[in-house]
């Protein structure tokens, strides 16, 4: 029987490369999403088109509503900085950081995984381009998995649970490479934080700047349709 896992799917380009690994490496994936109250809900639309292309076991999609405690600029009306360089995407945690995130994204995963009979989870987390989140580290991952162990029935009964990063010691241009070996087409995915209402990627904002230059170092064109503005790397 194939291995099972769950796999946080946002319908970006990390998480979609995520997806591509873990069914690669035979896993039965189950997928889940999240709206999260977050302002670009085209990505939910392109998690639906990935999930059915990769033909995962099931895909849920989560409604919690992280508006309501605000503190972002992915879940509030704070404007999502446009243009920055490297040193300045570098320097301190910036706006677009949705408070406890990752912890809140994992928790779910885990209760999926555990209600499933699941022990393996997989997100796509990175801590090489991952503009400064802090829940995006090795050491909040390691920290996150020896609490699940300690937190739940299967956990204590022996029968723990592994949480898998496979990107995150990988800069945007070679997690693109290896999704391309995979044969990813990354026109189903969206990456932006501030798309506009058809979907179309600003082209300015810290991850499609990381995006662009990950796929300029392939020499490739990104397959992403973009607002008709300039997106110079």
């Amino acid at each position: 029987m194939k291995r099972k896992a769950i796999v946080l799917l946002s319908g970006g380009l990390d998480s979609t490369t995520t997806l591509g690994i873990a069914a690669n490496e035979g896993y039965d994936c189950y997928a889940l999403t999240f709206r999260y109250g977050q302002r670009h809900e085209t990505e939910l639309a392109c998690a639906k088109k990935i999930a059915a292309h990769f033909g995962v076991r099931d895909h849920v999609i989560a409604n919690i509503d992280l508006r309501a405690f605000g503190g972002s600029a992915l879940t509030g009306d704070m404007d999502v900085p446009k243009n920055r360089n490297a040193d300045e995407m570098s320097d301190g945690i910036p706006v677009t950081y949705v408070p406890a995130r990752n912890t809140i994204f994992l928790s779910f995963a885990l209760a999926m995984a555990e209600s499933l009979g699941i022990r393996d989870i997989f997100i796509g987390v990175n801590a090489i381009d991952y503009s400064g989140y802090p829940d995006c580290r090795p050491e909040y991952i390691a920290a996150f998995q020896t609490m699940a162990n300690l937190a739940t029935k299967a956990g204590v009964e022996g029968d723990p649970f592994t949480i898998y990063t496979p990107l995150i010691n990988l800069q945007k241009a070679a997690i693109i490479k290896r999704g391309l070996e995979l044969g990813i087409d990354y026109a189903m995915t969206c990456t932006c934080y501030d798309p506009d209402i058809e979907g179309r990627a600003c082209g300015q904002c810290d991850a499609c700047s990381l995006r662009l230059k990950g796929f300029a170092q392939n020499k490739i064109k990104d397959p992403a349709v973009y607002r008709p503005v300039s997106h110079s790397l």
